[in-house]
């Protein structure tokens, strides 16, 4: 299996954006604002309790055989959204790490119930009869995220930006049927934000990875 590689990660977008319609622009702009945004040792820090909850529901293939939610993708997320606080509830209700509005967590958790997956550390009735106190249950709301990022991967084929408009702004946005993100200065800070999170993750974890391997014995 390999994880969803979310098409044309957004650096790619900014070499064009500004050419085209007026909300493309703003996009652009906040694309350029948080393009140097890094996630802090303390934040990864926070992360660590949480670390297993993503590693383990972003392997599950909801939509698409073979394809899976990248982890990376779901912390980045996390950190733009909540800062990576459980207990976490917006000015508009959205709740928890991912803050997930508890009518979209609902009716995402009985698709979930309905699925034949079953998962460790979630009972399936809390997932049939979803309270919305169970958004900040880590496990639970980590797992909706990455379903939620699955389901919208798979209806906006791969493209980031419709992906995150349909999570900040509602997957039945009327410019998301015409194929364009959602017009909030809101929704594109949060693009640039994850964006640039998700970025600087891929590139710690590579340079761990090459750390890594300079530590191996070689044989002689």
């Amino acid at each position: 299996m390999r994880a969803i590689l979310f098409a044309g990660m957004l650096v790619l977008l900014s070499c064009f954006a500004a050419t085209e319609i007026s909300w493309a622009s703003q996009l652009h702009s906040s694309l350029h604002k948080y393009k140097n945004s890094q996630v802090s040792h303390l934040t990864l820090k926070r992360l660590s309790p949480y670390n297993g909850f993503i590693n383990y529901y972003s392997q599950f293939t909801f939509f698409r055989r073979n394809h899976k939610v990248s982890p990376d993708f779901i912390r980045a997320l996390i950190i733009a959204e909540s800062s990576v606080d459980p207990v976490a509830i917006s000015p508009k209700g959205a709740i928890g790490l991912g803050q997930i509005m508890f009518s979209t967590g609902k009716q995402a958790a009985k698709e979930l119930a309905n699925s034949g997956y079953t998962f460790r550390h979630i009972k399936p009735q809390k997932l049939a009869n979803l309270q919305k106190e169970d958004l900040f249950d880590p496990a639970i709301n980590i797992l909706l995220t990455c379903y939620l990022i699955s389901k919208y991967n798979y209806k906006f084929n791969g493209k980031l930006e419709l992906v995150l408009s349909a999570w900040n702004a509602g997957e039945y946005h009327r410019e998301l049927q015409r194929g364009r993100t959602v017009p909030y200065q809101e929704t594109h800070n949060l693009i640039g934000k994850i964006n640039a999170y998700y970025i600087d993750l891929l590139k710690k974890r590579k340079r761990i990875s090459v750390s890594s391997r300079q530590y191996v014995k070689q044989p002689d």
